[in-house]
């Protein structure tokens, strides 16, 4: 039970929705209002006055870090490196901080799906499983205490990587039609149908690929469809693994859903993640940038141990680096 009185425990819990809701990924359109969205607050309000009317710690689940993208245009290589190292940094002191509001404290859960569908992406099994261990030695090294990391291995730990996949498919996806409809009824499913489209469109579009620009775009659109089936698959499994955490997204979120839109760096793209572009420091500040972009802004490699880790952008001009500073 916790030590918290009733009013207490009411004031806390909004507390720490609201730390976290000043970090979230809108959706544009999307319906929230304010700074930090009252209707977010109270939507998830239940769940953490729950964990702490019974002591325990804040748990949240987030469905992230899947592996690098397959495009070389858009990051420095298969591994995880400085762009992943400021996200986990600042998953990890957003626990602090709601640590400090509540002592029991929080933890993430950090559930790679990039078993799920790497596939898809064309990325190779054992790239899946260096990039996972890369993560859990990352995690070690910067002291990340709050982060622990969860993948398909851990609910099919004696099945090979084909059959996981089958089977959380056959367990828990939606059939594709049903996404269809969904679509066609445009809103949330439609905005996330064509980020995904979009992201796919690039992350096939390397210089390995030698066919035509719109078979290609055919091809993504529907690859879409099953990365969406796949990843509300491995959602569904989660919620019933994990039903009393409160679960994050590194999608833009509409107002008031299940899941909070979590931004986990500096990008003007509000879709933009770690896994998909490069870390570029310019004047003492990092932001998110595909791997072309920062080069064709005159970026230069860094290094760490000897290999590549991020950029490093002269700021010449005060507009060169855009959008919002999140880590407080």
């Amino acid at each position: 039970m916790s030590d918290l009185a009733a009013p207490d425990i009411e004031l806390v819990s909004v507390q720490v929705l609201r730390e976290v809701l000043s970090h979230q990924r809108r959706m544009r359109g999307g319906g929230c209002t304010g700074d930090v969205c009252p209707q977010c607050v109270r939507h998830h309000l239940d769940t953490v006055r729950s964990a702490m009317e019974s002591g325990r710690r804040i748990e949240f689940v987030l469905p992230a870090f899947p592996t690098k993208s397959p495009n070389p245009a858009k990051v420095l290589g298969p591994l995880p490196d400085l762009a992943e190292e400021l996200a986990l940094r600042f998953l990890n002191q957003l626990c602090e901080r709601i640590t400090e509001l509540y002592p029991p404290g929080a933890a993430i859960l950090i559930c790679s799906d990039g078993r799920v569908f790497n596939d898809l992406l064309g990325v190779s099994d054992e790239n899946v499983t260096g990039y996972a261990r890369a993560l859990d030695a990352m995690i070690t090294r910067i002291g990340a205490g709050h982060l622990e990391q969860f993948t398909l291995d851990d609910v099919y730990s004696n099945a090979g990587h084909e059959d996981m996949r089958t089977m959380l498919a056959a367990g828990y996806a939606p059939t594709i039609e049903e996404l269809r409809e969904e679509v066609r009824g445009g809103g949330a499913p439609l905005a996330m149908y064509r980020g995904i489209t979009r992201f796919m469109l690039e992350d096939l579009s390397g210089p390995h690929y030698t066919g035509t620009r719109s078979a290609l775009q055919r091809k993504c659109r529907e690859l879409a469809y099953r990365v969406i089936q796949r990843s509300r698959a491995w959602g569904d499994l989660l919620d019933r693994l994990f039903p009393t955490a409160v679960r994050l997204s590194i999608h833009p979120q509409p107002c008031g859903t299940e899941k909070i839109g979590i931004l986990l760096a500096d990008t003007p793209d509000a879709w933009l993640t770690p896994w998909h572009s490069v870390a570029v420091e310019s004047g003492g500040r990092f932001t998110l940038m595909k791997r072309a972009e920062a080069e064709q802004a005159g970026a230069r490699q860094a290094f760490t141990e000897g290999r590549p880790s991020h950029y490093v952008l002269e700021p010449a001009d005060p507009t060169t680096i855009t959008g919002e500073h999140h880590d407080r």
